[in-house]
C-alpha cells in the first residue's frame, strides 16, 4: 500500500503559506493545488481586485520553482509568449531568444485580453510541455503548469478563449468576491499582505514525487462507472449542445486522485469526484442558445447532473 503521507504534509505546507495572504478562498486554494498535483493547467476567473494575482503569486512563490508572469494587452503578439529568433550583428547569425513561457509555473494575466492569435501560441506549450520556434521544437521546463487569470467575457476589452485552449485547462475556479467577514480580516492584516510573508515550503523534486504518487491512488471500477456517467449525462441534458469531452472525464479522474492523496488517502470516493466534477466540466460545456437566453448556466447543469447520476455505494 503507498504511503501518500508525503504529499499530505506537502499540502499542508504549502496551503498554510498561501493562506497567509489568500482569505476565505480554502475549497479554492485545495483545487488550485490538486491540479498543480495533477500536471494540469488553472483558469482564475474573476472581477478584478479579488486577488486572482495574488493567489497565483502566492502559490509560485512558496514552491522553489522558476516563475514568470506574462500581461495579456490586444497588442501581444506570439513571439512575446513562446520567443523568437533574432539576428546577432556581432556573429552575423541568428540565435534564439526564449520567451517568458520557459519557467515552471506561467502566470498568464487576464488572459483573455489578448488576441485570439496569441492565445492560441499556448495551445501546444499546455498540451505537449514544448514549444516550436521558427521550426525548432523546444522542450518546456518539469513541472509545468500555466495559471491563467481572466476577467469575466462581459466585460470591456475581452475576447471568448476558443474552445479548444478551454479544454487544456483542467480546471476553471471562479474567484467570488469576499464577504464582508473576509474583507474586513483582509484589511486588518494588509501591512501583514504589502510584507509578503510567504516563503518557498517545497522544492521541484518535492513536486515531482508528489506528482509521482498520484498515480498510485487506486480508482476502483464503480469510481470509473461514476466518472464516465457523470460525462456522458452532460450530453443527454436538455440545455446542453456539447457536453464533456475524454479529456474532461481523464481530468476528473487525475484531480479526484489529487483530492484523495492530499487527504492522505490512497483510494477514490465519490466526493472526491463530486468536488472535483464542479471544477472540471462547467467550461466544457456548450450551452444551446434558447437555454442561455433562459439564464440557464453550465454550472447548473453541473448540478443537475450530479443530482440525477446515482453514487456509488462503497
Amino acid at each position: 500500500m503507498p504511503d501518500l503521507t508525503a504529499v499530505k504534509e506537502l499540502a499542508d505546507r504549502v496551503l498554510g503559506e498561501v493562506k497567509k495572504v489568500v482569505y476565505g478562498l480554502d475549497e479554492q486554494l485545495r483545487i488550485v493545488f490538486a491540479s498543480f498535483l495533477a500536471e494540469g493547467h488553472i483558469l482564475l476567473e474573476g472581477v478584478p481586485g479579488v486577488a486572482k494575482t495574488t493567489l497565483a503569486k502566492a502559490f509560485a512563490n512558496s514552491l522553489a520553482l522558476s516563475f514568470k508572469r506574462i500581461q495579456f494587452t490586444p497588442d501581444l503578439l506570439p513571439s512575446d509568449v513562446i520567443g523568437t529568433m533574432i539576428f546577432d550583428q556581432k556573429t552575423g547569425e541568428f540565435r534564439l531568444r526564449k520567451g517568458p513561457i520557459f519557467a515552471n509555473i506561467v502566470l498568464a494575466d487576464e488572459i483573455n485580453r489578448a488576441s485570439p492569435r496569441t492565445q492560441s501560441a499556448l495551445l501546444e506549450a499546455m498540451q505537449e510541455r514544448q514549444v516550436t520556434i521558427e521550426g525548432n521544437t523546444l522542450k518546456l521546463p518539469e513541472p509545468f503548469v500555466v495559471i491563467a487569470t481572466q476577467n469575466p467575457i462581459e466585460f470591456e476589452g475581452t475576447f471568448p478563449l476558443p474552445e479548444a485552449q478551454l479544454d487544456r485547462f483542467l480546471v476553471k475556479i471562479v474567484i467570488p468576491r469576499p464577504s464582508p467577514d473576509v474583507l474586513k480580516l483582509v484589511l486588518r492584516n494588509y501591512g501583514v499582505i504589502r510584507e509578503w510573508p510567504v516563503k518557498p515550503v517545497a522544492t521541484g523534486e518535492d513536486v515531482k514525487r508528489a506528482q509521482r504518487l498520484i498515480w498510485d491512488v487506486r480508482v476502483s471500477d464503480d469510481i470509473l462507472d461514476y466518472i464516465v456517467r457523470l460525462v456522458e449525462e452532460t450530453h443527454r441534458n436538455r440545455n446542453v449542445r456539447l457536453g464533456g469531452s475524454p479529456r474532461a472525464a481523464i481530468a476528473m479522474q487525475q484531480l479526484a486522485r489529487a483530492l484523495a492523496a492530499m487527504e492522505g488517502r490512497d483510494y477514490v470516493v465519490p466526493d472526491d469526484v463530486k468536488l472535483a466534477a464542479k471544477y472540471v466540466l462547467p467550461h466544457r460545456i456548450i450551452l444551446k442558445p434558447e437555454a442561455e437566453v433562459e439564464g440557464v448556466t453550465p454550472e447548473k447543469v453541473v448540478e443537475e447532473v450530479l443530482k440525477s447520476v446515482p453514487v456509488p455505494v462503497p
